[in-house]
């Protein structure tokens, strides 16, 4: 008998694998129809949110593991970026090194400049690392440096949001269907009529406009429901207190409701505190400050909407990424989750009594809920449990 090695036969594999892919169609047709109907309509799909087949289908990492990643991080403001950077430091990078699978994460942050997160994205690449991941950053300011990347063998993955580059790996919720969930949500909740409020993200950014594009086209269908003022929360509670409340003094018409992106939700429940006016709807997304009013006003709202709960979010991308690395293939350039929604009998049996509106911590509804190992296995060619990977495996370069 002939006994081959390891990495000889997973080569094998991989060859006869790409062989039969080369002869199919590459794109999102290769995803289950259920998929591909709720998440991949044209109808509720960003224009220029990255499709087709991706650069990454026949990779596999040129060095074995324990790897090395950068993550470029774009801004460290607010509650939702100090919650992915809890869920990296406290419970990712230990559970990786325990595994054998990471030696390092190297740590930038650029503060919304794309001038420097692209240097500090080039200088990653030149320290070797095996990969990187960035977050939410400018659509298409990167993509050069994505190309350079790609060209030493470095792949860059975007979380929470999309690259326009052909040689990123971009993961997020569907925002036009969670900005649709949210302002379909809001119009059933007035009862169809009322004057709203929105409040986006950091537009410029595909999350924000994305989820935007999807409110809007969801209000284009309750023609009662009418926009009295669009305003940046920046995803921030701070600003999107002090924005609030400078609309609300310079508007003192009725208003019955505020449509904001997270994390922002809890600057609208400060904001409309102070302003001496009645409390009014406004969305929810997984601020724990905002769900714990709704817990102790059981009838404020009727439900929420986890549009992308920030350690369950980053650790998708993570996931994708090892996977990547590990030879899986990702069919698409867009890996896409749906939005979670929550009742008030869930918010109940999640949230204790003894909250604090003041919080601005985070819900999470959890990694395997949001993007179960079972779900990411239909966007890869050769799935497989990442976390059970053995390095002796991989090839040797």
């Amino acid at each position: 008998m002939i006994r081959f090695d390891a990495g000889i036969l997973r080569g094998l594999v991989l060859c006869a694998s790409l062989a039969a892919v080369h002869q199919a169609q590459a794109d999102e047709t290769e995803l289950p129809q259920d998929i591909q109907d709720t998440l991949y309509n044209s109808d509720m799909m960003d224009p220029a949110q990255p499709l087709g087949d991706s650069a990454y289908r026949n990779f596999v990492a040129k060095n074995p593991p324990p790897w090395k990643i950068g993550y470029a991080s774009s801004y460290a403001g607010n509650t939702w970026r100090a919650a992915v950077m809890n869920r990296l430091q406290n419970e990712i990078i230990p559970k990786w090194t325990d595994l054998g699978l990471l030696s390092e994460v190297v740590i930038t942050q650029s503060n919304l400049n794309d001038s420097t997160q692209i240097q500090q994205m080039r200088q990653l690449v030149d320290q070797g690392v095996d990969a990187i991941i960035v977050c939410c950053s400018n659509p298409t300011a990167l993509n050069q440096t994505v190309e350079y990347a790609h060209s030493k063998g470095v792949p860059v993955f975007s979380a929470t949001g999309y690259l326009t580059s052909p040689y990123s790996v971009n993961s997020s919720a569907n925002f036009v269907v969670g900005g649709n969930m949210m302002g379909e949500w809001m119009a059933n909740e007035l009862g169809g009529k009322g004057n709203v409020l929105i409040v986006e993200g950091i537009p410029g950014t595909s999350a924000s406009d994305s989820q935007n594009t999807g409110i809007e086209a969801a209000l284009a269908n309750h023609p009662d429901i009418k926009v009295a003022g669009q305003i940046a929360g920046m995803w921030t509670d701070q600003v999107a207190q002090a924005e609030i409340q400078k609309w609300l003094a310079t508007n003192p018409g009725k208003l019955d409701g505020i449509i904001i992106q997270s994390a922002s939700e809890l600057g609208a429940l400060r904001a409309m505190k102070q302003s001496g006016r009645d409390m009014i709807p406004f969305t929810i997304g997984s601020e724990l400050g905002a769900l714990c009013y709704w817990r102790h006003n059981s009838d404020f709202v009727s439900g929420a909407i986890h549009a992308w709960p920030p350690g369950d979010d980053f650790e998708m991308a993570w996931n994708i990424m090892m996977r990547t690395l590990q030879g899986q293939g990702p069919k698409v350039r867009s890996i896409l989750a749906k939005p979670i929604e929550m009742n008030k009998d869930e918010m109940l049996a999640a949230i204790p009594e003894d909250c604090s509106e003041d919080s601005g911590d985070w819900y999470h509804p959890g990694a395997e809920v949001w993007a179960s190992k079972e779900y990411l296995d239909d966007f890869f060619l050769r799935p497989a449990d990442p976390e059970a990977y053995d390095p002796a495996s991989h090839p040797k370069p």
